[in-house]
């Protein structure tokens, strides 16, 4: 149970922050980096809510759970000693990237084949599923870079990279099941 009295700390005015097993880190280490733009992507799929309803909304609500889930994660190094740690460290799983597929596949299933690359827009929904995309794209390139120096739980990787294909699918199907996507024209204001 997490239990938050007081917001500030001080900890943190020298510019280091702590990770999830108590080692303190420079607050632009790469994996603090990898984690932050995980929250930053939290909070662009937050605003996206805000245009979202149904099962769009339900399916973007456990999106927002599993990245609480995938920060925690990457907040937590050092995977070999999990089994030493006080409490078991919370990793995301190959089950939350098969359930993303899933989803892929079910929304893919009722879209048209593109003929054309799509340009963010059409609805405000549609609009900020392309800004979720782009930012978990770079949190996606981020844990790949982390992944090369430190231990990294390849389902991160993997959740991060399906989540930008969910993010683009769900656009689409924002936009009228893909009838509104605003379709690139290669070389039009020549």
């Amino acid at each position: 149970m997490v239990v938050l009295n007081k917001i500030y700390t001080r900890t943190g005015d020298k510019g280091q922050t702590a990770l999830g097993n108590g080692a303190r880190v420079a607050k632009y280490d790469a994996r603090v980096n990898a984690y932050g733009t995980v929250d930053e992507t939290n909070a662009t799929v937050g605003l996206a809510r805000l245009h979202a309803t149904g099962e769009i909304d339900d399916r973007l609500a456990m999106i927002q759970n599993d990245l609480f889930d995938l920060g925690a994660d990457l907040c937590r190094p050092d995977m070999e000693k999990d089994n030493d740690a006080e409490y078991p460290p919370l990793r995301v799983s190959g089950t939350q990237v098969d359930r993303l597929e899933a989803e892929i596949d079910e929304m893919n299933d009722k879209l048209s084949p593109l003929r054309s690359f799509i340009l963010p827009g059409g609805s405000a929904l549609a609009a900020h599923m392309h800004l979720c995309r782009t930012v978990s794209r770079r949190a996606e390139r981020l844990a790949v870079e982390l992944s090369t120096v430190e231990s990294v739980n390849p389902d991160t990787v993997k959740y991060l990279n399906r989540l930008s294909d969910w993010f683009f699918v769900a656009g689409r199907i924002a936009n009228n099941d893909g009838e509104n996507d605003v379709l690139w024209v290669p070389g039009a204001n020549r």
